[in-house]
């Protein structure tokens, strides 16, 4: 049974280690007035910091989530260790040793498993280090020589070498007391024929730590030809390394992101060597892993989302690194921080850069340039021919919900407009309240916008959603002329032009119907239609808001027409019984709102009858003069 850590040395313990200088390991702290610090809270998402610290209280709470308490909580919720545990990762920090109640201390047996494989982790980057000076280790070091980093650069990032036999490690940390379940459990040591063996041999090793400063894990380099592993391994998913959650060299650039409010994230250990040795301290990597929502959150608080934080992606100039960039934009939105792309001229990395170009170009490369959302954009737009109009809708439809994702409303308007003319839309208001109408969508849904390729599933607020499913039924004569009148509009623009474009969103009551109405309207309208008949089609399918009202057009500017001599008597009358039919529901709300007002105001009851006299006298107007009377 594991001893108790005397009350005193717990005591001793908070005492000793001020509560801002652990909590600032993780996030950026501020004056929050009153002597206290304020940031964003590591244990929920937020966008405005709620999170405050009382150095002089030593305790710490989240106005957002509620969490609090002292030094000892936080380390225990942030870390997610025991009590003891954390009590035992201060005491270290603080040099206090712990005296344990209840027969003694046995460190083997009564230490909690974190701290445990901490201490291996640590005990192995401590061998690793001392085998790099090993004649066996020639090939590391040459490696690292070619690479522009000498034996001082190795050793500010604890770059080591595992041996190449089978077990070197795991006897050494044997002999420190670890345990081979606890080898295992690391990820240190696997399982082999005749117990555990070493898992990494052979191999240049990079230590990666957590934000701490605490080494978690490693990212092994394979150094020779008859090694069969892949070129770079990486430390399993364990209880203490999470590769979603960890960033290489967050640790040495912690500090300095939160002083610059600027983060660069590079692909690789020697591109991030290679951009602190050039002068760019606030290099990150991710280990082995796309760059994601965890590592996301680990960035937020440290660049504490003010406006002019900046992140800087590094990215090869091939597919992979397009890839990356754009894998990368796809959480874009979810920094307050402005995020930039950064391509070395040949496609060459930060460590090639340097070796080639020297330090300054390296620190040039990374000056924000181009904004990631600027990048992607070209990279999306560069897929179609631009020289068609099918083309260029094809893009626009794919581009715009990108940019309808941009938070800041004038820069939004902006980008639109450059997105014109990317597409070479001479239309640009067109391509403005395209994305406008996207963006809308998105706040409507709670900030959820589209997916790149996909507009929302509503359209504007007279138009209400168009709902999936089987086709309307037609046997509503309501819906059939509603529907024909549509299917001219698209085949015939010049039969029900110039009326047609009068016609609210509201006259057609099916819901797809007056989707489709309104992606005419966006489209330049029926008259439009009449002058270019292929442009307007591809216009109109552009503006639908989603695949289901794209592929409502579709099938209504293809079905055929329900009279087979179409002409403009034939055209006249879809317009008129649409027409007739929205103004008779006009008529029997206001019968409705006269009912209700028997009892009210005068004046406003003869305002309502005098509207009620108009919209009868339209009505009969229509009935006998038919199409003519749409026009006055």
């Amino acid at each position: 049974m594991a001893g108790r850590i005397n009350d005193e040395d717990v005591k001793a313990v908070r005492d000793a280690v001020p509560i801002d200088a652990v909590v600032s390991e993780y996030l950026q702290l501020r004056n929050a007035g009153g002597g206290n610090l304020k940031g964003l809270c590591p244990f929920h998402d937020e966008k405005s910091p709620s999170f405050q610290v009382s150095p002089s209280k030593g305790l710490f709470h989240c106005f957002g989530c509620q969490e609090g308490g002292d030094t000892l909580t936080f380390v225990m919720k942030v870390d997610h260790l025991t009590f003891s545990e954390a009590v035992e990762r201060l005491a270290a920090k603080a040099g206090i040793t712990l005296r344990y109640e209840e027969g003694g201390y046995n460190p083997s047996h009564q230490r909690g498993e974190r701290i445990r494989l901490v201490e291996a982790h640590k005990a192995a980057a401590e061998f690793y280090t001392a085998q790099l000076e090993s004649p066996e280790a020639e090939i590391g070091r040459k490696f690292l020589a070619e690479r522009g980093f000498d034996q001082a650069a190795a050793a500010h990032f604890g770059v080591g070498y595992s041996p190449a036999g089978w077990d070197h490690l795991t006897r050494f940390l044997r002999g420190k007391g670890f345990t081979d379940k606890e080898l295992t459990l690391s990820g240190l040591s696997q399982e082999g024929r005749r117990g555990p063996i070493d898992r990494f041999r052979g191999r240049l090793m990079w230590p990666i730590r957590d934000i701490g400063g605490e080494v978690v894990g490693f990212g092994a380099r394979k150094l020779r030809d008859d090694d069969n592993g892949p070129k770079y391994l990486n430390t399993p998913e364990t209880p203490i390394y999470k590769k979603s959650q960890v960033l290489y060299g967050i640790d040495l650039a912690k500090k300095e992101i939160a002083k610059s409010s600027r983060a660069v994230v590079v692909e690789g250990y020697t591109d991030v060597m290679a951009c602190h040795l050039a002068g760019v301290p606030t290099a990150i990597a991710t280990c082995g892993t796309a760059f994601g929502g965890d590592h996301i959150k680990i960035l937020r608080r440290l660049l504490m989302d003010n406006g002019s934080a900046r992140v800087i992606f590094t990215f090869d100039g091939d597919a992979a690194g397009q890839k990356a960039a754009l894998r990368a934009f796809e959480d874009d939105q979810k920094f307050a921080a402005e995020t930039y792309i950064a391509v070395a001229p040949d496609g060459m990395d930060p460590c090639d850069l340097r070796l080639a170009k020297g330090d300054s170009a390296v620190t040039d490369l990374v000056e924000p340039r181009t904004p990631l959302f600027e990048f992607a954009l070209r990279q999306i737009v560069a897929r179609y021919d631009l020289e068609t109009p099918a083309g260029r809708a094809a893009a626009l439809d794919e581009a715009a919900p990108v940019v309808a994702r941009i938070k800041n409303s004038g820069a939004q308007h902006e980008v639109a407009v450059q997105l014109a003319g990317m597409l070479g839309i001479l239309d640009t208001q067109f391509v403005v309240k395209r994305v406008a109408q996207l963006a809308r969508w998105a706040r409507d849904r709670g900030g959820k916008g589209p997916a790149p390729g996909r507009g929302p599933q509503a359209v504007t607020q007279a138009a209400p959603t168009a709902p999936s499913g089987p086709a309307l039924n037609l046997r509503n004569p309501v819906y059939a002329t509603e529907r024909e009148l549509l299917k001219l509009a698209l085949q015939r623009p010049d039969l029900v032009s110039p009326a047609f474009d009068a016609y609210g969103v509201d006259e057609f009551t099916a819901a797809p119907y007056a989707a489709v109405r309104q992606a005419v309207m966006e489209a330049g309208g029926a008259e439009f239609g009449a002058q270019d008949p292929q442009e307007y089609l591809v216009r109109v399918r552009d503006a639908a808001p989603d695949d289901a009202v794209r592929a409502m057009v579709t099938e209504l500017a293809v079905e055929a027409i329900m009279r087979r001599t179409v002409d403009e008597v034939y055209a006249g009358e879809q317009l008129v019984m649409v027409r007739r039919r929205a103004v008779e529901r006009r008529i029997a709300e206001i019968q409705g709102s006269l009912a209700r007002l028997v009892y009210g105001d005068p004046s406003q009851v003869a305002a309502v009858q005098n509207e009620l006299l108009v919209l009868q006298k339209y009505d009969r107007d229509l009935q006998h003069r038919g199409v003519d009377a749409l026009y006055g």
